[in-house]
């Protein structure tokens, strides 16, 4: 058997080293979210609310607000709203982590990977807080918000949470080495709500069409989020967290992968 040799004394593991950059970046961040403006915590939680607001708004005007079988509208809506805007900020905040922390890329401690992975976990940590706020406001004003399944809600809740870090890991580097890419995915956050489920349900769509929106990850996690806070909620056809799951470690494997592979180009540019 080999001898191994002991790290000298005083001297830290690689785990340590990661940790301790984490957790420096992660105090970065979080004072930049939400102290950068005297504003940012008031915007953080209006920000939904309005966007809620006037989402029952539309949907009232358009088709009335009763046609949810077995679930309340407006709990449908805010899971559904909130739900999406996790995987989509997971997302488009990690096109932008690696420009925002390329100065810190000069200590070799620093990889491209590290500001993806904080800016991810503060924003689901922010999102979940958000959602929280929202769940006792809405049990104050007399609304269905308690989960009928918790255990099934924060599952859902982590899935997605999940699926926008594997989104966050491919899209910081495409739109790092592609600007154009970064312009093309914003351009598709609107539709990717419409076509998600997220104001509309999409039971209420043709079975032919369903069956291509279903490729889609987001409505599996939609739909089962949903369903842990109304347990007799019709969920739509073909929802499958095991086809959730797989998209989401495809993503989070290739994510890795690019990194990985254009570690140096992303420190580069």
């Amino acid at each position: 058997m080999a001898n191994v040799k002991s790290a000298p004394k005083g001297a830290r593991t690689p785990w340590q080293v990661t940790r301790s950059v984490w957790y420096a970046m992660f105090v970065r961040e979080a004072l930049s979210r939400t102290m950068g403006d005297r504003m940012g915590w008031f915007w953080m939680i209006f920000e939904p609310v309005a966007f809620v607001g006037i989402m029952i708004a539309v949907r009232s005007f358009i088709r009335g607000d009763r046609f949810i079988a077995n679930a309340d509208f407006i709990p449908w809506l805010i899971a559904g709203l909130l739900g999406f805007t996790l995987v989509r900020e997971g997302m488009m905040r990690g096109m932008g982590a690696i420009d925002g922390n390329k100065a810190l890329f000069a200590y070799r401690q620093v990889q491209p990977i590290d500001p993806v992975l904080v800016r991810n976990f503060l924003e689901g940590a922010l999102r979940s807080l958000v959602f929280l706020i929202f769940i006792g406001g809405g049990l104050m004003l007399g609304l269905d918000m308690y989960p009928d399944n918790g255990i099934r809600a924060i599952a859902a809740w982590l899935s997605l949470w999940s699926l926008g870090l594997g989104a966050g890991l491919v899209t910081s580097v495409a739109a790092t080495l592609v600007p154009e890419i970064g312009v093309i995915i914003r351009m598709i956050s609107l539709p990717l709500l419409i076509v998600s489920g997220v104001i509309l349900p999409l039971n209420s769509l043709p079975h032919w069409l369903l069956e291509y929106l279903m490729w889609n990850p987001i409505p599996h996690g939609l739909e089962t989020l949903r369903l842990g806070f109304f347990e007799n909620y019709q969920v739509v056809h073909g929802t499958s967290m095991l086809y959730m799951w797989l998209f989401t470690f495809t993503l989070i494997s290739l994510g890795l992968l690019m990194h990985l592979r254009f570690v140096d180009k992303l420190k580069a540019k």
